[in-house]
């Protein structure tokens, strides 16, 4: 590769060019991007920079960054050329000094670089682009003056753009981008006049620096007033307004000001001022919330998004998600993209700084009102017209337990039918993980889940929020994930989605299925990219034991047994993890005050009391996604001291869709089938599980051994599933078929989850949440499980009774009494008969299989002597045998 000091050519720069350059050196720090520019030049061949901007000090610092990369200097003559400069720009400006700018055509100088190729076919130049922005991002140790110099779309003049190196020279960003070879472009170019050739490569580049501004610094937005007006002028609102003032009996004009108004209330006012301010005044902010903020794979997602159209779709867990978003993007040099905020969120004073941050406002219902549904459409598609990144959530509000809700798709359909409309630039959909060790609206939370009314927002509550300042909330994490090309999923959907946008009120018959199946996507590959941090670890160990307690010893191998599951068994290559070790993991929940210590002379004991147990559900709910393969085995050796493998298996199968749409898992059947292979083989070699009958079956410790009571703390993560699954089902059979509605059947699953958590102290709000059991319903009737007769009413499939069977194998009797006992309706219960474990859980011999069910009665009779009760099990097998192997 050439560079500057090898080069044959001997710089030429005038004496007053290198003395300003001495002069600038103070001001100015340069972070080039990439660090290591060099390696994207080809050994060899001369290089050519082309700069956006004709400048004095462009020209200064291209020249300092070449030099520091190690690069060929830009002042130096062309190799192979009659130009005295390595350097040319597509605008320039002028002689005088107080003249006007004037864009000047580049072609001269590609003219010239294509005439010094002809007759040398073996000869080529390369074209690097360079991109120079200073004060992109005043740092917090920038004054607020400075922020009116940073960068922008206009080319200011020679004064202004001395004032923006002194004050904002710190924070001077070179863009290096991968070099063109121009002998290749010309013979791509099918043997053109050199002076259309020219032209061809200017537009090509002046694209190339616009998408890279529009990148870094944010699209070039024009007032507010402009989208305003292409929008009221668009032709389906136009269209609505006439329809308005028709059905309403109005003049036009008046429906006209009605239209106007809701584009109003609806648009952002983004001003990169302000972007900047806010930026300020965050990072202050953010330190004193957070002891840190940490970004995964977001190197991965920033080259991904050059040449598209970028919707940000991160999960929704607290209104700080938002503000992180957008301030580490800005800090990373990343334009802040506008942002989909619930019109609550307009208050006084706060809505009008939020729309100028980039937040366009939508109401919760589009319902009744087909003018703003058109306006707000109409947005939409302005936006991703004039390729402006967006970031909206698809959850359609924060999560109150944890888990990822069930997407809401209609901003994803909006998206979707505007990109149809104009399919300009491909659109990418990026999903985000934010994962948090604290949350700020903990407690609220838990009110809103135990029935209390959420809290309207107000100017006031939120004065009153700011004593959230006063306390700590640890580290944030946001995790980039997998990014979702639309384009591909339109070419499964139909060979003709090219042809469905011409007309703007179509909806193609594909088009649900394609959204929904986005938006399952989304939420995958958001659970993909998830943060394990050291809260998450201590809340899936501690809330598994029934007074959530646990000796340190036990809970340390507990801990390193959660973080050997997750290295050996990768959920997917963007999972993040902790770093502590166990024993530094619980130092770090106290310091937190999630845990706290309780001196014993037999050996400490860590403990989550009250509100902390129940708040510490929440962050166990972020990553239950991760351990579901290992906890549904354990689950299979809860009331079973052995099972066979195939049986695992199988009821796995089953199951698997039940699990897969309430976590958005991201394997198929046979995939889940091969991670639970790999699972048991997992706690095989950890000594949890024992293989016998040549690996065919499958036998766990006895009840009081460190083997059992790990697996029992690993299935408790799951649990609970199953049991709302079984209220379902139970709820569906005690009042038998054409007997309820899915709304009441919802209603009564949700009473009798919440009773059942009042009597069993249950520390998981989410245990009687309405949503999870609409979404094991809706995966019932997707199956065919469960249909809706003519008259509303369910009715289900014979086959509810081979779930309730299965059932068995997992939940103990004692469970499953007591759900039927307190679960509303008639006489009728599931399937006569009690078997103390399914038929195909059993080994396959008869004297294993006799020995099992010796076990298993004697683990029930243990459990329930324990518990206190007075019933005795019968024994069919003959006397139990002679030692306790209790499974607690």
């Amino acid at each position: 590769m050439t560079t500057a000091a090898d080069s044959p050519a001997r710089p030429r720069a005038p004496w007053w060019f290198n003395l300003a350059g001495q002069l600038l050196q103070p001001w100015v720090r340069i972070r080039r991007d990439p660090a290591e520019p060099a390696a994207l030049l080809q050994a060899g061949v001369p290089v050519c920079y082309v700069i956006e901007r004709d400048g004095f000090s462009d020209a200064l610092i291209l020249q300092r960054a070449c030099r520091e990369a190690g690069l060929p200097n830009p002042m130096q003559p062309l190799a192979g050329t009659r130009r005295r400069r390595s350097v040319f720009a597509l605008a320039r400006r002028d002689g005088s000094l107080l003249g006007r700018n004037r864009k000047r055509n580049p072609n001269e100088a590609l003219r010239q670089l294509v005439h010094s190729l002809e007759g040398l076919p073996d000869s080529d130049i390369q074209i690097m682009p360079v991109s120079i922005y200073v004060g992109r991002a005043p740092s917090r140790d920038s004054g607020w003056f400075r922020v009116l110099f940073s960068e922008n779309w206009v080319m200011v003049g020679r004064f202004r753009r001395m004032l923006a190196l002194l004050l904002n020279g710190r924070d001077t960003v070179v863009h290096f981008s991968t070099p063109v070879s121009l002998r290749q472009t010309l013979d791509e170019s099918g043997g053109i006049t050199p002076e259309r050739f020219a032209r061809k490569v200017s537009r090509v580049l002046r694209t190339h620096f616009h998408r890279i501004r529009a990148a870094v610094i944010g699209p070039d937005l024009s007032h507010k007033r402009t989208v305003v007006d292409a929008v009221l002028n668009a032709e389906p609102v136009r269209a609505a307004i006439a329809a308005t003032a028709a059905k309403e009996k109005i003049s036009h004009a008046k429906a006209w000001r009605k239209a106007h108004k809701l584009v109003l209330e609806i648009a952002a006012d983004y001003s990169h001022p302000v972007v900047r301010s806010a930026s300020f005044l965050l990072s202050n902010f953010w330190n004193k919330l957070y002891d840190g903020i940490a970004m995964h794979h977001f190197d991965k997602a920033r080259a991904a998004a050059p040449g598209h159209e970028v919707i940000y779709v991160p999960c929704h867990r607290s209104h700080a998600d938002y503000l992180l978003m957008s301030y580490q993007l800005h800090v990373s040099g990343v334009v802040v993209p506008h942002i989909a905020a619930g019109v609550n969120l307009d208050l006084p004073l706060i809505g009008p700084i939020l729309r100028r941050g980039g937040a366009f406002f939508l109401r919760r219902s589009f319902r009744g009102n087909a003018l703003y549904s058109v306006v707000f459409n109409e947005y939409v598609a302005q936006l991703i017209d004039r390729g402006v990144p967006m970031e909206y959530f698809i959850e359609g509000g924060r999560s109150r337990t944890g888990r990822l809700l069930a997407p809401r798709a209609g901003m994803l359909a909006m998206t979707i039918r505007a990109f149809l409309r104009a399919p300009r630039r491909p659109v990418l959909f990026q999903p985000v993980y934010i994962g948090y060790e604290k949350l700020m609206e903990g407690k609220s939370y838990i009110g809103e889940l135990s029935g209390q009314p959420k809290e309207k927002e107000s100017l006031l509550g939120l004065l009153k929020g700011l004593k959230v300042l006063r306390q700590r909330y640890g580290h944030v994490a946001l995790n980039f994930g997998e990014p979702i090309e639309l384009t591909p999923l339109l070419d499964a959907a139909s060979d003709h989605w090219r042809s469905a946008g011409t007309d703007p009120e179509a909806k193609p018959e594909w088009l649900g299925a394609v959204t929904d199946r986005l938006a399952e996507q989304i939420q995958v590959n958001i659970n993909r990219a998830a943060d394990v941090n050291p809260i998450n670890l201590l809340a899936l160990a501690l809330l598994a034991t029934p007074k959530h307690a646990m000796a340190e010893s036990d809970l340390l191998t507990q801990l390193d047994l959660g973080k050997a599951m997750l290295e050996e068994l990768p959920y997917s290559d963007r999972i993040t993890l902790t770093p502590m070790n166990p024993a530094a993991i619980i130092a770090y929940g106290e310091q937190m005050g999630w845990i706290q210590r309780v001196q014993h002379p037999l050996g400490d004991v860590l403990t989550a009391t009250g509100e902390r147990a129940v708040l510490l559900s929440y962050f166990r709910n972020n990553v239950l996604h991760l351990t579901a393969t290992a906890a549904w085995v354990a689950c299979c050796f809860l009331n079973n001291r052995r099972m066979s493998r195939s049986s695992i298996l199988r009821l796995g199968r089953i199951i698997y869709p039940f699990i897969q749409g309430e976590l958005f898992l991201p394997w198929d059947g046979d995939g889940f089938v091969a991670q639970l292979q790999a699972t048991i083989d997992f706690f095989v070699r950890r000594g949890l599980l024992e293989a016998v009958s040549d690996g065919r079956v499958l036998e766990r410790s006895p009840g009081q051994d460190d083997g059992a009571f790990q697996l029992r703390v690993i299935a408790r993560s799951l649990i609970q599933a199953f049991e709302r699954y079984y209220i379902t089902i139970a709820a569906l059979v005690k009042n038998g078929p054409h007997t309820l509605t899915g709304a009441e059947l919802e209603n009564a699953c949700s009473l009798t989850a919440q009773r059942l958590s009042l009597l069993n102290e249950l520390t998981a709000p989410e245990f009687f949440d309405k949503a999870l059991f609409r979404g094991f319903i809706q995966k019932l009737r997707e199956r065919r499980i469960v249909w809706t007769d003519d008259a509303g009413k369910l009715d289900y499939d014979a086959s509810l009774e081979g779930m309730v069977r299965d059932a068995r194998v997992i939940l103990s009797r004692e469970v499953r009494h007591s759900i039927l006992k307190i679960t509303p309706g008639g006489d009728k219960e599931p399937a006569a008969g009690d078997p103390a474990v399914a038929p195909d859980a059993l080994p396959a011999d008869a004297a294993a299989t006799d020995l099992h069910r010796r076990h298993v009665v004697a683990e029930q009779r243990e459990h329930e002597r324990r518990s206190g009760s007075d019933r005795r099990l019968p024994d069919a097998t003959g006397p139990a045998p002679p030692h306790r192997d209790a499974a607690e």
